[in-house]
């Protein structure tokens, strides 16, 4: 059985406005992947990603590049313990 992790991610450049969030649950949700991901006031998009080391490293690897549209500049990503603490993946909203 694989490990599980859970991933804070940050990612920098053209993501909002071009279906990253989209992208991002779509993928999430095929992968088994729980959390969130949301659009940061700064421009940035978050997210919190927990599951199966594998398939969060996929998810991962897929906010490097990002859909067509997106222009992605940096990816910061802090492993964490897991905590499974949610039950599906979700588009969060800024407050």
């Amino acid at each position: 059985m694989s490990e599980k992790v859970r991933a804070h991610v940050f990612v920098s450049g053209r993501v909002q406005g071009v279906f990253f969030r989209y992208e991002v649950t779509k993928r999430a949700r095929r992968l088994g992947v729980t959390g969130w991901v949301r659009n940061l006031y700064d421009g940035r998009v978050e997210a919190v990603f927990e599951g199966e080391r594998e398939s969060v490293e996929e998810l991962v690897d897929f906010c490097h590049k990002g859909p067509p549209y997106a222009r992605v500049d940096r990816v910061d990503v802090e492993y964490q313990p897991f905590r499974g603490e949610f039950k599906d993946f979700q588009i969060k909203y800024t407050r």
